[in-house]
This record gives C-alpha cells, sequence and structure tokens, in this order.
C-alpha cells in the first residue's frame, strides 16, 4: 500500500508541474498580446478622437474609456460626460504645449487603475484617452480562478485513475508477496505462485519460481544428507558402544591381547567417526564458498597436492602437463578436490604403484592402478556416502568424490570416472577456462 501510494503521489505531482509548467507559459505569452492590443485599441481611439474633433462631429462613447482635451494652457475639458478626469502630469502639458509628441501613463481614477494615452493635437493641445483596466483584470482574474479549478479537478482525475492504474499494475506483486508471507510463515516451499507475466513483475516472479526451486533442491539434499549421515553414523557408533560395553563388562577380566584389541578397535571407529563428521561437515557447510575466486594455474595447484602426498604416504606421484590453461576458481576448494582425487587413488590402488596426474587444457585427470570401477557404478561414485561392496571394508566415508562433485558443479565444471584401458581408474574433472 505504501508503494501504491507513493508511486500516485509521484504520478500526481508530475501531473501538476505538467500543468502548473504549461500554465505559466501559457499566461506569460498571452500577457504581452493582451498589453499590445491595450495599447493599440488606446492609440486608434486616440486617433479616432482626433479625426472627428477637426471633423467636428459627435464622438461615439465606450463604457470602459474616457477622452478629455487638454488645452495648452494646462487646462481639461471634458469630451465624455459624466465621467471622472483623468489626471494630468507634467509630461501631458508638456505635449500640450508643445503640440507634438506623446505620452503614456498608468494612473487610478477613482481607485480603478486606468491605462492613459496623451497624444497632441495638430495646432495646439492633446487629446487624453483613458483605458478603464477593470474588465482587463476581471478576465485576467476569471483566467486565473478557471484555471486554478480546472488544475484542481485534474489533480483529483490523475490522482483518481493513477491510484487504480497502479493498484491494477502492482496487483500481481501483492500477489507475489502474499506467497513469500504464506512461505515465510508456514515454511511450506511447494507454495504455489502466481503466474509470470511478460513485464519487470513477471521476471520477478521467475526470479521466484527459480528460488523456490533452489530451496527445495537444497531442503531435499539436506533431507538426505541428515538421513544418509545417521545410516553411516550407526555402524561405528555401534562399534565403539560395543568395545565400550565390552570393557564395562570385563573390567579387567581381559586378556593383554583381547584389551589391546578392543582398545585398537575403539581408536579405529573413533578416528573414523573423526573424519566422517569433518567431511560431513564440510558438505553441509559448504566452507570453500566463502573463498573468491582467483584465475588458477591447475599444474601448480596440482604440484602442490602431488607433493604433499609423496610425503605422506610415500608413493610416487607425477604430474604430466598438455597445453595448461588458467581456470578461475576457489584456490583451497580446488585443492580440496585434488586432495580427495589423490587420496582416493592411493586408498584403492596397491602400495607398489604409481599415481598419476594428467593435465589437458583445463581438464585434471587422477589415474591409478587398482581394480578399476563397475561400468554401472561410474556414476554413482560420486553420490555421498556410495561404497562399492568390494570396497566396503576399506577405510573412508564415502563422501571424498561427492565433495568433489559439489566443488566442481559449483564452479560450472563436471566431473567423470572411467576405467583404464590397462586397468586402474581415471576419475577427475573438467573446469572451464578463464578466459
Amino acid at each position: 500500500m505504501m508503494l501504491r501510494a507513493r508511486l500516485t503521489t509521484v504520478a500526481v505531482a508530475a501531473t501538476v508541474a505538467a500543468i502548473l509548467i504549461t500554465v505559466v507559459t501559457a499566461y506569460r505569452s498571452v500577457s504581452p498580446l493582451i498589453a499590445d492590443q491595450v495599447d493599440r485599441g488606446l492609440a486608434d481611439r486616440a486617433d479616432m478622437v482626433l479625426a472627428l474633433l477637426d471633423a467636428g462631429a459627435a464622438i461615439p462613447v465606450r463604457p470602459d474609456m474616457t477622452e478629455q482635451l487638454l488645452l495648452p494652457d494646462g487646462t481639461v475639458k471634458l469630451l465624455t460626460s459624466g465621467r471622472n478626469p483623468l489626471p494630468v502630469n507634467d509630461s501631458d502639458r508638456a505635449v500640450a504645449r508643445a503640440g507634438a509628441g506623446s505620452t503614456e501613463t498608468d494612473v487610478d481614477v477613482a481607485d480603478v487603475p486606468h491605462g492613459v494615452l496623451t497624444r497632441a493635437r495638430p495646432g495646439g493641445g492633446a487629446v487624453m484617452v483613458g483605458q478603464n483596466y477593470a474588465e482587463v483584470d476581471r478576465i485576467d482574474n476569471e483566467f486565473l480562478w478557471r484555471t486554478a479549478w480546472i488544475t484542481l479537478a485534474a489533480v483529483v482525475a490523475a490522482a483518481l485513475i493513477s491510484w487504480l492504474a497502479i493498484g491494477r499494475i502492482l496487483r500481481p506483486m501483492r500477489r507475489l508477496a502474499d506467497a513469500a508471507r504464506r512461505i515465510t510463515t508456514t515454511r511450506d516451499l511447494a507454495t504455489v505462485l502466481p503466474e509470470a507475466g511478460r513485464d519487470e513483475v513477471g521476471e520477478l516472479t521467475r526470479g521466484f519460481h527459480s528460488m523456490l526451486a533452489a530451496l527445495r533442491f537444497s531442503r531435499a539434499q539436506q533431507h538426505r544428507l541428515v538421513e544418509d549421515a545417521g545410516h553411516e553414523l550407526r555402524t561405528p557408533l555401534t562399534s565403539v558402544r560395543g568395545s565400550a560395553e565390552l570393557l564395562q563388562r570385563a573390567r579387567g577380566k581381559l586378556g593383554p591381547e583381547d584389551e589391546a584389541q578392543v582398545l585398537s578397535t575403539l581408536v579405529q571407529e573413533a578416528k573414523a567417526l573423526d573424519a566422517l563428521v569433518g567431511e560431513l561437515v564440510e558438505l553441509a557447510t559448504d566452507q570453500h564458498t566463502a573463498e573468491t575466486p582467483a584465475v588458477l594455474d591447475l599444474p601448480d595447484i596440482a604440484e602442490d597436492c602431488a607433493q604433499r602426498f609423496r610425503r605422506r604416504t610415500g608413493r610416487t606421484i607425477t604430474v604430466h602437463v598438455e597445453d595448461p590453461v588458467p581456470v578461475t576458481a576457489r584456490p583451497q576448494a580446488l585443492a580440496r578436490c585434488v586432495d580427495n582425487l589423490l587420496d582416493n587413488a592411493t586408498k584403492y590402488s596397491p602400495l607398489d604403484t604409481a599415481i598419476d596426474i594428467h593435465i589437458n587444457g583445463a581438464r585434471l585427470a587422477v589415474l591409478d592402478h587398482g581394480p578399476g570401477i563397475d561400468p554401472t557404478a561410474q556414476r554413482a561414485v560420486f553420490d555421498r556416502f556410495y561404497r562399492a561392496d568390494r570396497t566396503r571394508a576399506t577405510p573412508g566415508s564415502g563422501l571424498g568424490l561427492a565433495i568433489v562433485h559439489d566443488i566442481i558443479t559449483a564452479h560450472s565444471g563436471t566431473d567423470f570416472a572411467a576405467n583404464r584401458p590397462g586397468g586402474g581408474a581415471e576419475v577427475g574433472f573438467q573446469l572451464p577456462g578463464a578466459g
């Protein structure tokens, strides 16, 4: 409602400004024309009076004019009976004495404004013609009053029309706002939004549709993550609880070897839980999105990651580069992707085999000599908590490649997994170039 009122106020203000500009411009244009017309009327009347005096004819009476004869000695003789004489000043007397020239003045006669033209009469003296401005002032005042009433009527009409028209224009926005309030109150992301038109409000509605779709997808992912996390956490928690209960019941009755085995199980499961919780937190919070993207060289990132894994595992890791191109990415997020790929390769390939990183353009692939990937599962390996049957005994949470998928997708890239012709797997990603 406030937006509607503000827009109506703006529309009315624009209307008033347009009317005022038009009226002022018209008034200033017409006023000089009226003044010229009055001056010409005085001049014509004076010429006519002079001609009639010379001819000895009677002077016709005009209700808005007064004529008088000013003699050279300053004596005034009224030519229009029943009228108040026009005031005479020194300029008028000078014209009458000289019998040549003319002068114009504005005077008040009986508190009524008059315009007076004094014109010399051949042979001596002068004729004075006075124009009563009362009628001119009446017309001027009537024009102003009519203009004011027309302006007021136009403003009221503009306000009413603007209020109705803007209300109709803003109706889709009100419906959209109502839908947004319902979503905020009920948390129901399935709320139906109004149909999107072809105007700016339609674009806003389509934007809300896209936002709701993203929120629905995010909520579905969160639900799935919680369900999968609960399922994955049960196994190590059950193992930890069983081992702890066994120690509690035994109370020192276990042999040293059995106790050491139970404690080892506890430590291993605790480490697994710690790693799983860390990856869950990273996957849920998407902490790498806080980084600022930068232009990076894939070979530099790959070599740094490879160097860390060489020191950590003692494995032979070689980086092969061909026609590299810069990429725009978040540095730590991209390094995490390469780390996860290397961790996956070292985990599922024999200790005495080498690992290769191949970079071609903006494509990075990590190649190992492990058992490879079942062709039916080459897309599933990027799902959260996915573990192939033959790798379930291998330590891990099944989240490493899922994190790679989320990060690469956020960078508008694609991930891939395939088997090598000579055995082993090839897992990596393709990013758009920085051009």
